[in-house]
């Protein structure tokens, strides 16, 4: 067995240690319905049909978000009226399936021509030599990176200078809220947006949660009276577990601070995860946790951070751009007002700013094909599609600005996610090779110490030596 495959192996099993990690995104979309398979991929097509697309060189593309799906379809139709030999058959996993499906197909030589990629999994990939460098395809076709959002396109380039996706959407991360019960405790969007937090007593975010908990009596969690082991609204709800990175629930509040995960971002050599500032910002949850006034880890491990906030449980919670179609959809029973993350003690908000990409794998039999998709994809064409979808921001800017414009005609306010890429405090998702064994060592850390199993400062400086000896220092 090669040394790749192995490696391929190893990630295979590590990757579901990964997706509390990266947003629930992280992760990403991880709510997204069960595969479907676009139209045209079904046995009952016509016989004309067949006939047509007989000559045509089929690529397969994969996604992991239900919620795109259909205006990545629209996207396929475009294409394959501009590109009649080529047909695009899309099929979508849920999150967990999905990165099982694409490990398992590249250990057996197999899986689809094109896949969305994520910045948590493309470095393993490269290291197992699975992908294929777009650089020689960009540069014959004089595809202009600088067309995306600063920063967004470097990502995807490794630190041997070889490129392996284009953009194709951010993300960012704000607060969203329960309008009905933050009227009602006499708070307001206004409140969170001028609010302040710091690691020891919270600040005034500190005191708007607090205020917004609700014991089983009615007692608020800034009375004297109050149970917090009777709680029946949670102030602060937490999107998913915290895992190494954090990008919904602790990140931001680490990196306001002034905390950064790795001493050069992206492919660093050194991690801080025995940085005070992140130790104190974990003990603040979890001493928020211990009083009441944060969802234990419990119930988002039980039942899901999005269930325990739409179920009313939790006042507040912080999540993704991704998520805001989920928030103000039906399945909320209560209007959602969305507020940007609060100002640290570095005297700025802060959010991960994340963005994926579409990937070509190396054992496609159609990789021209396979790029002249990806291009696409990353053109204006596709991403004005996109916005116009408003599921989330596309990578160019003007494709976002109409993505915006769809929220504002659906009567949504998403400044609370683009203001932290309008005012420059955003920090880089943390990028290596070696993201699931980081997970694999200091997620288990995280849950025992927001368990009150271990002291943070301790538990993390322990964490922080064997991600260093991972990574090389």
């Amino acid at each position: 067995m090669t040394k790749a495959l192995w490696r391929l192996l190893a990630v295979l099993f590590a990757f579901s240690l990964v997706a509390a990690a990266c947003g629930g995104d992280d992760d990403e979309e991880a709510d997204a319905p069960a595969a479907t398979e676009a139209p045209g991929a079904d046995d009952a097509d016509s016989d004309a049909d067949d006939d047509m697309s007989a000559e045509a060189v089929g690529i397969e593309y994969w996604l992991w978000d239900g919620n795109q799906q259909p205006f990545y379809e629209q996207c396929a139709a475009d294409f394959e009226a501009a590109n009649p030999g080529i047909d695009v058959e899309i099929t979508q996993f849920g999150w967990g399936d999905y990165w099982t499906n694409v490990t398992a197909g590249f250990a057996s030589g197999s899986g689809p021509d094109v896949f969305t990629d994520h910045l948590a999994r493309y470095p393993e990939f490269v290291a197992s030599d699975v992908l294929v460098p777009l650089n020689d395809f960009v540069e014959r076709d004089g595809v202009d990176t600088g067309a995306y959002f600063p920063g967004l396109a470097e990502l995807w380039v490794d630190n041997h200078g070889n490129r392996y996706g284009l953009p194709k959407d951010f993300d960012t991360i704000a607060l969203v809220m329960n309008a009905d019960h933050v009227a009602g405790a006499g708070v307001s969007a206004a409140d969170f947006a001028a609010a302040e937090w710091n690691p020891d007593d919270g600040g005034s975010f500190g005191e708007l949660i607090r205020k917004l908990s609700v014991d089983a009596n009615g007692n608020t969690g800034d009375s004297a009276d109050f149970d917090p082991g009777n709680v029946e609204v949670y102030g602060l709800g937490l999107e998913g577990n915290f895992g190494a990175f954090g990008q919904t629930t602790f990140s931001a509040f680490a990196a306001s601070t002034g905390f950064e995960f790795l001493d050069v971002n992206p492919f660093g050599d050194s991690a801080n995860y025995d940085d005070a500032r992140l130790a104190a910002t974990i003990d603040w949850f979890t001493r928020m946790i211990e009083a009441g006034y944060v969802v234990p880890i419990e119930d988002v491990e039980s039942l899901g951070g999005t269930t325990v906030f739409q179920n009313g449980s939790a006042a507040v919670m912080a999540d993704g751009s991704w998520k805001i179609g989920t928030y103000v959809g039906a399945d909320t029973p209560f209007d959602v007002e969305f507020a940007p993350l609060p100002v640290g003690p570095s005297g700025s908000r802060a959010s991960m700013f994340n963005g994926l990409a579409d990937s070509i794998n190396k054992h496609s039999e159609h990789q021209e094909e396979a790029w002249q998709w990806v291009k696409h994809m990353a053109s204006a064409e596709c991403q004005n599609v996109i916005g116009e979808g408003a599921v989330v921001f596309p990578a160019i800017p003007s494709a976002a600005e109409i993505a915006i414009a769809a929220h504002q005609g659906n009567g949504v306010d998403v400044t609370a996610f683009t203001v932290h890429v309008d005012d420059g405090t955003t920090f880089l998702f943390p990028i290596t090779d070696s993201a699931s064994q980081i997970e694999a060592i200091v997620g288990p850390a995280m849950q025992e110490i927001l368990r009150g199993q271990a002291d943070a400062a301790e538990r993390l400086a322990q964490a922080s030596d064997e991600v260093n000896a991972v990574l090389g220092s």
